[in-house]
């Protein structure tokens, strides 16, 4: 079966940004938009650096992370294994560019042009409005290829059917080929060379893949990257390590800080319902919080009126399944409310709590941020919601006195709950000191523990024991406790999405040195050693 391929030859490419200019004229991309470019990597100290130039784009990963993800089933992949975007179905929530750990998806919501006085022609020949508020990115120009299968021109071989990158590379660095036929230019190449694909380890497949040495030896180990010159600040490393994401801002966050807190809050009423006390205004407060993330995520998407589009993938993406959770949740905890049935007071909180996980796993599937695709971060959330539900719970008790019969019980509940959670932050960030992260994402957490052990864990409890011992004042303090760490969780959360965010950055295995047939040193900079 046919794979098409990008091959990149690093002791030829120049770093002259003739493909980049191609692409651009060819597809009429955005000036902020690249969906080829070359990188420049400077690696060691004068007088030893080490120069190199690195092509990348979409990686047409054999099992792309940004398709399993999507929603609506836009991102697919053809049976050639060209991963293609859907304009038409695509509603713009980035969640595909948070899980490509290439960093090779964009989303523009206005036309702008190379010159801001009015288009030019090619400008106005191939622009696409489709392609606006939505995800874009490389197609390995598949309307050429498609071309050329059509008429009998080898892909690869002839110039109308290959992508226009690999036409203009001017130091013929990039070839492009079936990769799964024995006798095509990249699978001679990739017989003759040594090369390497980009974050191989993740095991998404890419299909690029990167030339460094001419001998026709066995692939040399992985060197140990050149973490320390980077953070010496002896290797030029603009563009190349890893960068804040910028789709995944405060309103995508607030589904996250507001739905998290409203599920937990609808648990700890189902239970207090359990014990006859008047629940409605908790519960109701509790589905207008989750329904508040959610309505928060409608000014994010770049195409809010396809928002029904979020349903079409279950089966694969988890942003999917939260929305169908969410479609059985409100009416199933109305019910429940309204009724006041324990079994069914029981299967809405079930519910919630399902919600809460989707939550989870939607920033675990998030291949593109180290923060986020650590399998920890999952019981970090869990804890955080049950925790943050638990004291705005608290918190309504003090106002509301048909719950005072289960501040007490609740207030408990909170300590027992404020310490799990400081025990899962913990594995977590322990997790991310033994791993190997962004040195930025480390920063920002070591500088936050602190706060977080003060406020989410040692407040609450001593306010709840003091509370315990003066009943007459019991009330206020369990509330402050309630809001310590309620508001200990909504930090951590806010900082996690949009502080601590960043994504994977680029990293070369090896590198080649020009002109002596050897390997150079691994660069992987902007990251801590494992």
């Amino acid at each position: 079966m046919t794979r098409w391929a990008m091959v990149a030859d690093l002791e030829r490419c120049v770093g002259c940004q003739t493909c980049t200019a191609a692409c651009r004229h060819a597809n009429a991309t955005s000036p902020a938009v690249q969906w080829r470019k070359v990188l420049d990597v400077e690696a060691g100290s004068f007088p030893n650096v080490k120069r190199t130039f690195v092509p990348v784009g979409c990686q047409h990963c054999a099992d792309p992370p940004c398709m399993h993800v999507c929603p609506t089933t836009a991102t697919r992949q053809r049976a050639d294994g060209i991963v293609t975007i859907d304009y038409d179905i695509c509603i713009g929530c980035a969640y595909c560019d948070v899980a490509c750990p290439y960093q090779a998806r964009f989303k523009i919501t206005k036309e702008d042009f190379a010159y801001d006085a009015g288009a030019m022609q090619n400008e106005i020949e191939r622009e696409d409005p489709a392609r606006l508020g939505v995800a874009q990115k490389c197609t390995f120009c598949s309307d050429r290829i498609d071309f050329g299968i059509e008429h009998g021109l080898p892909p690869g071989s002839d110039p109308r059917a290959t992508p226009a990158c690999v036409n203009s590379c001017i130091a013929d660095a990039l070839h492009f080929g079936d990769v799964e036929d024995p006798n095509s230019n990249v699978s001679k190449l990739l017989r003759a060379h040594k090369s390497f694909q980009m974050h191989a380890e993740l095991g998404t497949a890419p299909g690029f893949h990167y030339l460094y040495d001419k001998a026709a030896a066995a692939p040399a180990p992985d060197a140990p990257p050149a973490v320390s010159d980077a953070q010496a600040g002896r290797i030029r490393t603009r563009g190349v390590e890893p960068w804040h994401q910028k789709h995944w801002d405060w309103k995508a966050s607030g589904n996250f800080l507001c739905g998290g807190a409203g599920t937990g809050l609808f648990a700890f009423t189902s239970i207090a319902g359990l014990s006859g006390s008047a629940i409605m205004v908790p519960g109701l407060a509790a589905l207008a919080l989750i329904a508040c993330g959610l309505t928060l995520l409608m000014f994010k998407i770049g195409r809010p009126l396809r928002f029904i589009y979020v349903l079409r993938q279950p089966q694969r993406s988890w942003m999917s399944r939260e929305a169908w959770v969410a479609g059985l949740l409100f009416p199933l905890a109305l019910f429940a409310l309204w009724t006041g049935h324990p079994m069914v007071l029981l299967a809405a909180a079930l519910v919630a709590l399902l919600f809460l996980f989707c939550q989870g796993m939607i920033l675990e599937q998030s291949k593109g941020i180290p923060a986020w695709r650590n399998p920890r971060v999952i019981a970090l959330i869990m804890a955080t919601g049950f925790a943050e539900g638990c004291g705005l719970f608290l918190l309504l008790a003090a106002l509301l006195p048909d719950l005072g019969a289960v501040a007490r019980p609740m207030a408990l509940a909170l300590v027992v709950l404020a310490a799990t959670r400081a025990w899962t932050w913990r594995r977590y960030f322990n997790s991310l000191v033994s791993d190997s992260v962004p040195t930025r994402t480390l920063e920002i957490f070591t500088a936050c523990r602190g706060w977080f052990f003060a406020g989410g864990l040692v407040l609450p409890v001593v306010l709840v024991a003091v509370g315990l011992v003066l009943p007459a004042a019991d009330a206020a303090l369990f509330a402050l406790a309630g809001l310590s760490v309620f508001a200990t969780g909504w930090a951590i959360k806010f900082i996690l999405i949009t502080r601590a965010a960043f994504n994977q950055g680029f990293a070369l295995p090896h590198t080649p040195i020009r002109g002596a047939g050897l390997p150079g040193p691994a660069v992987k900079p902007g990251w801590t050693l494992p």
